[in-house]
């Protein structure tokens, strides 16, 4: 197979461009907590910088999370029609599900969600079974979430918005009404166990790459995908939908189980582990097996293992960090619910670092500076 030897940053996507602009919004936003006070609520200074905003209400917390697709619908839009489908109720649950995996990693319950579609034209509201499976496919990821759909905006935007597209994005509320469910970076522990929930497929981070790739593929979109166990092409494998991993938050934390903190494998890739700025060290044992579409785009795009696993998920959806005496209880837990967590790895004292031990990996804590 022909290399394409493209990395993300040239496919136009450079998190080292992008995270000093996110840093500086973030130390402006820090100005505006004052404001909080005359409502009766203060911020939890701690969650600035972690996948979602807390702020306190005496006695429960609110959290707070916006958040957006990307570019995964330009995916379906490519290959639905051969396909005889549109795929957006996979891509409304994607949507969803990349809103709440940030809100919950803080130990939120979803509460309520409201979308954000914004088009290039009018038109684009016009397909009648297109937005019926967008609005199918939301309502059934709120419904899966447990959280209200309580709205939101649809925008035009003509000149801004390529006429044939839109973006999809969206805001949600949840709630901490156990204040001891608080999930934050600094209760990781020297000692803790890395629970790894696997991903499914390339989730919604680095889709940019992934159409730029398929460009190099030579049946493009429907050259077959080795290891699919359907036998698809490599734009409908691209497009199964992200799990929602609220779930199994709250049945650990419904069934007693004590976590530290959680992560939502995104963008970054694996060095998302090291999220919590306490100076620690996640040396990672086991790793999951690579989705085969993740594979496929590895390879075509000629990226070593130390690009890849530094920006995508490479079979990690989602992370949690639990006392080493509750690792397999949570295990057992997550089985029953339909996570199949892996116990991949041990929390230590030591320069922050994550250590890929089976490859021997490490991505120093200057490569993640997104706080």
């Amino acid at each position: 197979m022909s290399h394409a030897r493209d990395g993300y940053a040239n496919a136009g996507v450079d998190y080292g461009v992008i995270d000093p602009g996110k840093l500086l919004a973030q130390r402006t936003a820090a100005e505006t907590a004052s404001e909080l006070a005359a409502r009766g609520a203060s911020e939890l200074v701690e969650s600035r910088g972690e996948s979602a905003y807390v702020v306190d209400l005496g006695d429960r917390y609110l959290a707070t999370v916006t958040e957006a697709l990307g570019t995964k619908n330009l995916v379906a839009d490519a290959v639905g029609p051969a396909l005889g489908r549109s795929f957006y109720d996979a891509i409304a649950h994607d949507t969803v599900a990349t809103i709440v995996n940030d809100l919950v990693t803080v130990g939120a319950r979803p509460l309520c969600l409201t979308a954000y579609w914004g088009a290039g034209s009018s038109e684009w509201f016009a397909d009648e079974r297109r937005m019926a499976d967008l609005a199918r496919g939301w309502g059934a990821a709120c419904k899966e979430a447990r959280c209200a759909w309580g709205g939101g905006e649809t925008q035009v935007l003509k000149g801004m918005i390529a006429p044939s597209t839109v973006v999809l994005g969206g805001s949600a509320v949840g709630m901490i009404a156990k204040k001891g469910e608080l999930l934050l970076g600094s209760r990781v522990a020297a000692g803790d166990r890395i629970l790894i929930a696997p991903a499914v497929g390339i989730h919604t981070n680095g889709l940019t790459l992934a159409r730029k790739i398929a460009e190099f593929l030579p049946e493009g979109y429907s050259t077959s995908v080795p290891g699919d166990p359907r036998g698809r092409g490599f734009g409908e494998a691209l497009l199964d939908p992200t799990p929602l991993y609220g779930r199994l938050v709250e049945a650990l934390h419904d069934e007693g189980v004590e976590l530290h903190y959680a992560v939502h494998v995104t963008g970054h890739g694996w060095r998302k582990l090291m999220r919590s700025n306490l100076e620690l060290s996640y040396i990672v044992e086991t790793m999951p097996a690579v989705p085969p579409v993740l594979a496929q785009l590895v390879e075509v795009a000629g990226l070593g293992a130390e690009e890849a696993y530094g920006t995508f998920n490479m079979g990690a959806g989602f992370a949690l960090f639990v006392p080493a005496s509750l690792a397999a209880r949570a295990v057992e837990i997550g089985q029953r619910h339909g996570f199949p967590l892996l116990d991949a790895g041990r929390v230590e004292t030591g320069p922050r670092r994550v250590v890929l031990e089976p490859l021997g990996l490490i991505y120093e804590g200057t490569t993640l500076a997104i706080r």
